[in-house]
């Protein structure tokens, strides 16, 4: 039965996903505005899609400290595809770091790419990561809109608690904003590399911002902290 059930949302979810894709594709013409619309309307559709197949419901908790600071940038947890959708809901256009590769997928890296996502090749040192922590200060200051960033450098399973990437600390010393941390438990419905999904509600925990100042390593120890102590609470 479980098998049947992560058939039909697996069917549904990308068939729906490529619908809205293409009723995206004039954006791509438009202000970048109408493109991050239809980012949200993906995610509502994951949302909508996992409670009537999988009889999976999403609480976001602490979305009273997104307003606590005026400018932020968000540090989430990552265990699988739904998170990179549904925090779209509650963050206003956020920009995506991530993997080159990805901007050379059909249709979706012209949309990566129209959204103004950071590209950077991973595990080597080339002339394009060479000014990454400038092209993201860069960026973050011409534009209002919050950085995303996946700390854990990969998808994890829901109890794993591998160290963050150090990366983060330079974010934070670079940027000099305060920092909302996410944690969630994203991986119990939806594991890592699995087709299967299964029953079980999702918890997406925005946690009080941690404050500017601090020095990289301790900001990074803080962080881990704070995300991991508040995953085990779901449990």
């Amino acid at each position: 039965m479980q098998f049947l059930k992560s058939l039909v949302f697996n069917i549904l979810l990308y068939a729906g996903l490529i619908l809205i894709f293409i009723l995206a594709m004039p954006t791509l013409f438009l202000p970048s505005k109408f493109t991050l619309f239809f980012g949200r309307i993906s995610a509502k559709y994951m949302i909508f899609t996992m409670r009537i197949i999988l009889n999976t419901k999403v609480y976001f908790h602490g979305l009273e400290n997104l307003r606590k600071v005026e400018s932020f940038f968000v540090a989430s947890a990552h265990q699988s595809m739904f998170e990179t959708f549904v925090l779209q809901i509650h963050l206003d256009g956020p920009i995506f770091i991530l993997k080159k590769e990805l901007l050379r997928i059909p249709l979706f890296g012209r949309y990566l790419k129209k959204i103004g996502a950071i590209e950077i090749v991973r595990e080597t040192t080339t002339k394009e990561n060479l000014d990454f922590f400038d092209k993201i200060k860069n960026k973050i200051n011409n534009e209002n809109r919050p950085l995303l960033i996946f700390p854990q450098g990969t998808r994890v399973k829901p109890y794993e608690q591998v160290p963050f990437k150090k990366g983060v600390g330079r974010i934070y010393d670079k940027l000099n904003l305060p920092c909302i941390p996410v944690a969630l438990d994203s991986g119990k419905v939806w594991p890592k590399n699995s087709f299967m999904k299964y029953p079980g509600n999702i918890n997406v925990s925005f946690l009080e911002p941690i404050m500017p100042g601090k020095n990289k390593e301790e900001f990074v120890k803080e962080i881990e902290n704070k995300i991991y102590s508040e995953i085990k609470k779901f449990n």
